[in-house]
């Protein structure tokens, strides 16, 4: 098998390819022979060193894959044989096969190509978490949906249409046209001029019921201000921390004084919430995610979840699709295709 390996902390050229034997999937493992594997930008923050929950170098990193179940272990219904499947992977992903517990996978709906669905596993848990699971998000209100052209953003606007809310997105000027295409009611250019007071200008100075924010850093406290009463912010990024530069505990320095504390006197006073979204802490909650996934491969069949992809690279070529996410060029999701 072919597995990409972060050798080193450091930019796209620290990734590698290596060879190594196929092993055989223990009791309650599959072994899926990989069409797609799913990029995210924790991949991104691990092989800078900045992502705590990664394996320390050398390590294969990857969240999400799909392709074929080749083989399965003891106590496995044989009937997963050859399907067609999609799986969260913990860690490993980046590779052309890989052994999965079987509570981790699905079935991979006929209507999409596998890198379609190598797209769903962190992009739609993570968006359904943040608007359905904690957000509450409701008919008739509004949600901010902050990098509204990534992966999570895609999402997030697919789930917040489906329930009938307004949405309004930040992105830069070159996206617009496409996530109005998507069904974006009012795309915001973060880059230029104060986003703040372009969403309160919008909203008549109310601001917004639900904020999405995967910045962090002095970004929250910019959202946390645009939050209307018995508003909602969820955060479950911290990208900007790969755009600064120096040691990573001076970044993290850095970070941790641009970020807001919200104390609970304050936030009883304001009428508002926020809460922390990361899937990749929720191994333990197999059944509950599993029932989420179930809800949003229902809106695959039903025709209202429909992954975007914006490009798909060779597995080989994995450092030119982590600079094509880094540069915030993509539309949707990078995926790895062996």
């Amino acid at each position: 098998m072919r597995e990409i390996w972060i050798t080193k902390s450091g930019g796209p050229e620290v990734l590698e390819v290596r060879q190594r034997e196929d092993e055989a999937p223990r009791p309650g493992q599959v072994a899926i022979r990989v069409q797609a594997a799913g990029i995210n930008f924790a991949d991104i923050m691990a092989r800078k060193g900045l992502y705590p929950d990664a394996p320390k170098p050398p390590c294969v990193v990857g969240y999400e894959v799909s392709g074929h179940v080749e083989a399965v272990g003891g106590g496995v219904d044989p009937a997963w044989r050859d399907k067609p499947v999609l799986a969260l992977t913990r860690f490993g992903g980046y590779a052309d096969r890989v052994l999965v517990p079987v509570e981790q996978v699905s079935e991979k709906p006929a209507s999409l190509s596998f890198e379609q669905a190598a797209a769903i596993p962190v992009n739609y848990l993570t968006a359904y978490q943040l608007l359905v699971v904690m957000g509450g998000l409701k008919p008739g209100e509004s949600v901010l949906i902050h990098n509204a052209g990534g992966g999570v953003g895609l999402a997030a606007l697919e789930i917040a249409k489906k329930i009938g809310a307004v949405t309004y997105g930040t992105a830069s000027p070159g996206k617009h046209a496409f996530l109005r295409e998507r069904g974006l009611d009012h795309a915001i250019d973060y880059r230029t001029g104060d986003w703040t007071a372009k969403i309160l200008e919008l909203t008549g100075g109310k601001g917004v019921e639900l904020i999405t924010d995967p910045l962090g850093g002095s970004n929250w406290k910019k959202s946390y201000k645009v939050l209307r009463a018995t508003g909602r912010m969820g955060m479950f990024g911290l990208s900007t921390v790969t755009e600064s530069r120096g040691t990573i505990v001076l970044r993290f320095g850095r970070l941790l004084v641009q970020t807001p504390w919200f104390h609970p006197f304050r936030l009883m006073n304001a009428n508002k919430a926020v809460f922390g979204v990361n899937v990749g802490h929720l191994w333990k909650e197999g059944p509950k995610v599993q029932g989420w996934m179930r809800e949003l491969l229902r809106g695959v069949e039903e025709g209202w979840i429909t992954p975007h992809v914006d490009r798909s690279f060779p597995l080989e070529e994995a450092g030119r699709a982590h600079a094509h996410m880094e540069a915030r060029r993509n539309l949707g999701k990078v995926v790895l295709v062996p």
